[in-house]
C-alpha cells in the first residue's frame, strides 16, 4: 500500500476514535466542561476540534494546492468546505463524521487500486534475483542485471528460470502460470522459449539467454499493463473531461444555495449554509470519475494474470463493440506446426537432393512452413552442411527464392509456380502443396499438413452464441479451408489470399457488418492486425512481435480466451455504465432531498458520496467472477 493509503486510514481511525470518544463522554458524564481562559467548553467539544480542524484543514491546503498548480477544482476541496462549514454551524459530530467517511472511502479506493496493480505486479516477484552461469566446466552465481544475452546459464529442479532464453541443452516439465496462468505444466527441451519468472520442475536446463533483465517478457508485460492507464476508454475520456466543469459548477450552485435565499427572502443564513454543505457534499464526483477508470484497469489487470495482455481500457472497449471476429488460420485455428505428409499421393521426390537444398534455403525462413522442411531433410539423413546460400527474397504468402550453391531454387505454392511460369500438377485433395523448383525442373511436390488446436470448435459455437459472425482467412487452397471451416463450425472463409488480400477483406468487412477483430499469430498477420477495430495476437512464437503489433495478446496460445476477453469487455462496459448511471441517480435524489432539508449532512457522505463510492467499487468486484 502506498503511503497515501496509509494516511487516509489513519484519518479515518482518529476521526472515528474521536466519534466514539466524545459520544462516550457526553453519555457518561452530559455537559462535562473545563474551564478555559475565554470561557467554559465541553472535553466532547475539544476532542472533536483537535482532530477536526487539523485533518480537515490538510484535506483543504492539499485541494488548495492542486487548484493553484493545476488549476482544478478537487473533490478534497469540496469535502473540506462541507466539513469546515460545519464547524461553523457547530455540527461537530456531522463535521468528524464527513471527515471520517471521506478518509475511510479513500482509502478503500487507494486499496483497490493498489490490489489491481500488485495482481499484476506480483509476476514480476516470481523472478529470481541470481543466475548460475556457465564458464568454461564452472558455475558463477551472479546477479541477474550482470548477465547479458547470449550467456549460457544453468537452471536446477525446484529453480525459477531467471531470464529469457532458448533451451540449448536438457529437458523438464516447468510451471508457466505466473506468465500464462495455466497450471498444467509444459514439457521443453532443446530449441524450445523459455521464460523469466517460471519453475523448472523436475530436470536440468541449460539455456543461452536472448534478453537482459530489463527486458524479459514477465517486465515486458508489467510495464504495457501499467502504462495501459494511459490508453483511456471513450466512458473514461468524457467522465474525466466532465469532472473539470462539473466541480466549479457545483460551487458556483452551492454558493447561490446560501446568498439567493437568505439576501432576496430574508431566509436563515445557517440553515441555507447547511443544505449547500449538503449539496456538496452530494454533488462530490468522486464516485464516477473514479470507478469508471477502475473499473477498466481492474479488467485488465485479471486479464493479464491469465496471461492476456490488454494495452488500454480504449481496446476493451472496443472490443465489446466487435460483431465480427477474423481469425487467420495457420498457427491460429491450426497449431502452426506442418509437417509433410509422407502417405499422401501428392508428396513426390523425385531427387532427394532437392530437399537438402529447399532446407538449406529454409534455414532463413520464419514460416512455419520452414520446421517441416528441415524436419523432412532430417529424417531423410540429409544436411545442408557445404552449401552455399545467396539472394534469399522471401515474397509473402507464395513462398521463397535463393540460390543455392548458385543454382536457383524456389519453394512454393501454385502461385509462386505460375510467376515462374512452371506447370505443375494440381491435386483436389484438403492439403495445402508446396512444390520445390531447383533450377527450371520440379524436384518435389510436398504434401503438407497442421493440426487444428482442440479448443477451437468450441470457441467458435460460443462466440456465434455471443452474436458475433466469425469468417476464417487463409492462403492456403479453397479444399483446405473449406474442410478447416467445416471442422470448427465456421461458415465464411475464403482462401487463396495474399496479405494484401487480407486488408481489403477485411475493410469491407469493417464497412458492411460493423466493428470487426482480427486474430492471428503476430507475426504474418501484423498488418492485417494494426487494420483491424481490434487486433489479437496469439504469441508464443512471436511474443515480442505480437507485443508491438497488436492491441490484445495472449501470451499463452489458447483461443479459448478470446471468449473470456470478449465477456470481459461487454461486463466491463456494462459495469462502467451501471456506476455512472447509479451514482448519477442517487447524487440527484439526495441533492433534492438536501436542499428541502429531509436528510443530515453526516447521512449525505454516508449514502450521496462515500457510501456509493464504496458500493461503485464493490460493484467492480464482480469482474473476478467471470470464468
Amino acid at each position: 500500500m502506498e503511503p497515501k493509503g496509509s494516511l487516509w486510514l489513519r484519518f479515518g481511525v482518529i476521526l472515528l476514535a474521536s466519534i466514539l470518544v466524545s459520544g462516550l463522554l457526553d453519555l457518561l458524564f452530559g455537559d462535562l466542561v473545563l474551564g478555559l481562559p475565554g470561557g467554559l467548553a465541553k472535553v466532547s467539544a475539544l476532542l472533536y476540534y483537535a482532530t477536526i480542524l487539523p485533518i480537515g484543514l490538510y484535506i483543504g491546503f492539499t485541494g488548495l494546492m492542486e487548484l493553484l498548480r493545476e488549476k482544478r477544482f478537487s473533490i478534497e476541496l469540496l469535502m473540506s468546505v462541507a466539513a469546515l462549514g460545519a464547524v461553523y454551524l457547530g455540527l461537530l459530530f456531522e463535521a468528524a463524521t464527513v471527515l471520517m467517511l471521506y478518509s475511510f472511502a479513500e482509502y478503500f479506493e487507494i486499496y483497490i487500486q493498489e490490489r489491481a496493480r500488485k495482481i499484476v505486479e506480483t509476476m514480476s516477484r516470481f523472478i529470481p534475483d541470481k543466475a548460475r552461469i556457465i564458464i568454461g566446466n564452472e558455475e558463477v552465481e551472479t546477479s541477474v542485471e550482470k548477465v547479458s544475452p547470449g550467456s549460457l546459464i544453468i537452471i536446477k529442479p525446484g529453480e525459477r528460470i531467471p531470464l529469457d532464453g532458448i533451451v540449448e541443452e536438457g529437458e523438464a516439465y516447468v510451471d508457466q502460470s505466473p506468465i500464462t496462468g495455466e497450471y498444467a505444466p509444459k514439457h521443453v527441451g532443446k530449441g524450445d522459449q523459455v521464460y523469466a519468472g517460471i519453475l523448472n520442475i523436475d530436470g536440468v536446463l541449460k539455456v543461452r539467454v536472448t534478453s537482459s533483465s530489463q527486458e524479459t517478457l514477465v517486465k515486458k508485460i508489467v510495464r504495457l499493463v501499467i502504462e495501459s492507464r494511459k490508453r483511456k476508454a471513450k466512458m473514461e475520456q468524457l467522465v474525466q473531461r466532465f469532472s473539470r466543469v462539473y466541480v466549479p459548477i457545483v460551487l458556483a450552485i452551492a454558493a447561490f444555495t446560501v446568498i439567493i435565499p437568505t439576501l432576496t427572502f430574508g431566509e436563515s443564513f445557517n440553515i441555507w449554509l447547511y443544505r449547500s454543505l449538503i449539496l456538496l457534499v452530494v454533488a462530490c464526483p468522486s464516485a464516477f470519475i473514479i470507478s469508471v477508470p477502475a473499473t477498466y484497469f481492474t479488467s485488465i489487470a485479471l486479464a493479464a494474470r491469465r496471461g492476456i495482455v490488454i494495452k488500454g481500457g480504449i481496446y476493451l472497449e472496443r472490443l465489446a463493440e466487435v460483431r465480427n471476429m477474423i481469425f487467420d488460420k495457420t498457427g491460429t485455428l491450426t497449431l502452426g506446426s506442418p509437417r509433410i505428409v509422407s502417405e499422401c499421393s501428392s508428396t513426390i521426390i523425385r531427387e532427394k537432393e532437392s530437399l537438402r537444398y529447399a532446407a538449406a534455403l529454409e534455414k532463413y525462413s520464419n514460416h512455419p512452413m520452414a520446421q517441416a522442411l528441415l524436419d523432412k531433410a532430417s529424417q531423410e539423413g540429409l544436411t545442408v552442411e557445404g552449401l552455399k546460400v545467396s539472394e534469399f527474397r522471401e515474397i509473402p504468402g507464395k513462398g521463397i527464392l535463393g540460390k543455392v550453391n548458385g543454382i536457383p531454387v524456389a519453394i512454393g505454392g501454385v502461385q509462386l509456380m505460375k510467376e515462374l511460369r512452371k506447370e505443375v500438377e494440381q491435386y483436389g485433395d484438403s492439403h495445402m502443396k508446396v512444390y520445390i523448383l531447383i533450377g527450371d525442373r520440379l524436384g518435389a511436390s510436398l504434401c503438407i499438413s497442421d493440426k487444428l488446436r482442440d479448443e477451437v470448435r468450441e470457441t467458435v459455437e460460443s462466440l456465434k452464441k455471443k452474436g458475433i459472425h466469425v469468417v476464417m482467412m487463409t492462403g492456403d487452397n479453397p479444399q483446405v479451408a473449406q474442410e478447416i471451416a467445416r471442422a470448427v463450425g465456421i461458415d465464411e472463409f475464403y482462401a487463396g489470399l495474399l496479405p494484401e488480400d487480407k486488408l481489403k477483406i477485411l475493410e469491407r468487412i469493417k464497412k458492411e457488418r460493423g466493428a470487426t477483430a482480427m486474430i492471428g499469430d503476430g507475426v504474418n498477420d501484423a498488418p492485417a492486425l494494426a487494420a483491424a477495430d481490434v487486433g489479437i495476437a496469439l504469441a508464443d512464437k512471436g511474443v515480442d512481435i505480437a507485443l508491438e503489433s497488436a492491441d490484445i495478446v495472449l501470451v499463452k496460445e489458447d483461443v479459448k480466451a478470446i471468449p473470456y476477453i470478449h465477456e470481459l469487455s461487454m461486463k466491463s462496459r456494462r459495469i462502467a455504465l451501471q456506476n455512472l448511471v447509479i451514482s448519477i441517480t442517487v447524487k440527484i435524489i439526495l441533492g433534492a432531498l438536501g436542499l428541502i432539508g429531509l436528510i443530515p449532512l453526516w447521512s449525505a457522505v454516508a449514502v450521496g458520496d462515500d457510501g456509493i463510492t464504496m458500493f461503485l467499487f464493490i460493484n467492480i468486484l464482480r469482474l473476478t467472477k467471470i470464468k
